[in-house]
């Protein structure tokens, strides 16, 4: 771990992102939240540290946009600080990390445009925490089609995934292949990166467990959906699973057998315990829940790696997923508010 840089410069930014960490909202204010009306829970917002961004936007946006815009702003201000404090090889894996962005920026673009909506509205959820910048996606957004933004994608590490399925997913009106096959395109590249860079053990385990949830989440989807057919392309490669295996598995209707199969595959310990209560659960909870369950497993196991190995890439990964998912339950929490939603059935989207 210390080889990279020595020990001072890993303990000083894991130390900083502990603290920031135990400033993230808990699962009490999340609960005390729901029972708010939506301009209290506004002024919440504004009274943490995100106070910054909402005064910097009050000229541009008001309401649920102005919460929407700051809340990505102050996301993406965090992790680029992550990067700017991080040495040697914890750079390099947060920067990897973080190239996920890239490919929901631009696919929350195409989509957005392909719908109809104004750019303006589109700006909103961008979160410029990759390699393309907050201006890069400003002039994505000025482009006047959507041939023109592939255009002016040329120079972008994932472009020739994007030329190739561009075509198809704008002409079908459905981009689920071409996002499929981007998001396996840097799984690839992180796997790669994880191998190459020294500590980049420990960034390999966690990424091999995302991919694990990430396809068992896929077959919970195409089961319940019942696609039926040859569904391998949707498996991202890296995980435990075979094609063959989870080709097999998405055929398997009777849930006790689809665990019990699932089961005899998995190794990571805390996802068996998570398959045993999908198997309780089988049928009679939603797509959603499964889907939020597994998330907080992921959580779960990052939280305990980071306490476990404290000066190391799983405090980093720990901050960043941890940040992330105080940006999701603030936006679940103001959309469902503006909505009207029950609390209960708000209470369902959080990961806490």
């Amino acid at each position: 771990m210390t080889a990279i840089m020595g020990p001072s410069p890993y303990i000083y930014v894991c130390t900083r992102l502990r603290v920031r960490k135990a400033k993230l909202i808990p699962r009490e204010e999340y609960l005390r939240m729901l029972n708010m009306s939506l301009p209290e829970i506004t002024r919440v917002i504004q009274e943490l540290e995100y106070k910054r961004e909402i005064d910097e936007l009050s000229h541009a946006f008001s309401g649920i946009n102005l919460i929407e815009v700051a809340l990505s702003w102050n996301l993406a201000k965090n992790y680029q600080n992550v990067i700017t404090i991080a040495p040697g090889g914890l750079k390099e894996m947060t920067e990897s990390y973080l190239r996920r962005w890239d490919i929901q920026n631009v696919l929350t673009i195409l989509r957005g445009i392909s719908q109809g909506m104004a750019r303006g509205k589109i700006k909103e959820v961008l979160v410029p925490a990759g390699e393309l910048d907050r201006t890069f996606l400003d002039r994505l957004l000025a482009e006047d089609s959507m041939d023109r933004i592939v255009e002016a994608l040329k120079g972008w590490r994932l472009y020739p995934v994007l030329k190739k399925l561009y075509t198809r997913a704008a002409e079908s009106g459905s981009f689920a292949e071409l996002e499929n096959e981007l998001y396996k395109k840097f799984y690839a590249e992180i796997i790669s990166d994880a191998k190459t860079v020294k500590g980049g053990k420990s960034l390999l385990e966690y990424i091999l467990l995302e991919i694990d949830i990430r396809n068992i989440q896929n077959l919970i989807r195409i089961r319940q959906q019942k696609a039926g057919g040859d569904v391998r392309g949707f498996m991202i490669p890296g995980s435990t699973l075979t094609e063959e295996e989870f080709q097999r598995l998405s055929l398997i209707t009777e849930g006790e057998e689809f665990v019990r199969e699932l089961r005899q595959k998995i190794r990571n310990k805390a996802l068996l315990t998570m398959l045993d209560d999908l198997r309780k659960e089988e049928g009679s909870t939603s797509l959603h829940a499964h889907e939020i369950a597994l998330t907080r497993l992921q959580l779960k196991t990052v939280e305990l790696m980071a306490k476990l190995h404290p000066f190391s890439i799983w405090s980093i990964l720990a901050y960043l997923d941890l940040k992330k998912f105080e940006i999701f339950n603030l936006r679940a929490i103001t959309r469902g508010k503006e909505a009207n939603l029950p609390v209960e059935r708000i209470k369902g989207y959080l990961v806490m």
